[in-house]
């Protein structure tokens, strides 16, 4: 498989390292040098910019019909028009706030989870989320997607609301709200400080006790290998996917 890399820091170079040692070739790396490169060759091209770049990269790979695995986060309140330029183009696009495959488990634990705390009123949750100060969105596309799932699943909460920031320099302050009539955003705090590649915990509260349910990242070996084997999954398929597809279908 042919792939065009486009963002090529840490992330890049890690997709990179485990696509090839899979027998994959890289055949283009987009960064500020060569910004607005077509993946003309490339029979998948594995996306992990900026957020203000991400739009313009995915547009670009689907006009010339190359499947995208988009794993820039930040952009997600342009969703609906991503879904409308994969429709018109035919093309085919994988997205997710975080392609580890433990973390993908760990979504799904969170949403049982809610799902079973949605009848216990006198438990309360929050979310804790640390990365390294090189992020710059905040809250982590992670901690949105655990919020938004416990939106889903319990009526007491809608949205999120960004509680704390620590060291997050220029990150994005945000307020999300999907039902406006529901009770309380979930809250989710945010720190920001030395090379922590991401580390997740969800806990619900009552006056007598605590549950917690969470997930570390040792490393970006895991992020690596979901976005490399979304990509062996999205090859030969048409439309929007997320990694629950890919875990669906394992």
């Amino acid at each position: 498989m042919r792939i065009a890399l486009y963002g090529y820091g840490k992330m890049g170079k890690a997709i990179e390292e485990f696509a090839v040692a899979r027998g994959h070739e890289v055949v283009l790396r987009v960064n500020a040098s060569n910004a607005g490169t077509a993946p003309v060759g490339a029979d998948v091209a594995i996306e992990f910019s900026q957020p203000e770049h991400a739009l313009a990269n995915m547009r670009i790979c689907l006009e010339h019909g190359v499947p995208v695995v988009a794993g820039t986060t930040g952009w997600y309140d342009h969703l609906n028009d991503v879904k409308n330029l994969v429709a018109t183009t035919k093309g085919s696009l994988l997205w997710a706030s975080n392609f580890s495959i433990g973390v993908n488990l760990f979504f799904r634990v969170n949403r049982l989870l809610a799902g079973l705390m949605d009848q216990r009123p006198d438990y309360r949750v929050h979310i804790d989320e640390i990365h390294h100060i090189h992020k710059l969105d905040a809250p982590s596309g992670t901690a949105i997607t655990l919020a938004r799932d416990i939106d889903l699943k319990s009526a007491r909460y809608s949205g999120f609301e960004l509680q704390e920031q620590s060291a997050v320099g220029s990150a994005q302050l945000a307020v999300g709200r999907v039902h406006p009539t529901a009770s309380i955003p979930v809250p989710i705090n945010s720190e920001r400080t030395g090379e922590v590649p991401g580390k997740h915990a969800v806990s619900w509260t009552s006056s007598n006790d605590r549950i917690v349910i969470s997930h570390e990242a040792f490393d970006r070996t895991g992020f690596a290998q979901g976005a490399v084997v979304a990509a062996e999954w999205l090859r030969g398929r048409t439309g929007l996917f997320t990694m629950d597809d890919v875990l669906d279908a394992s």
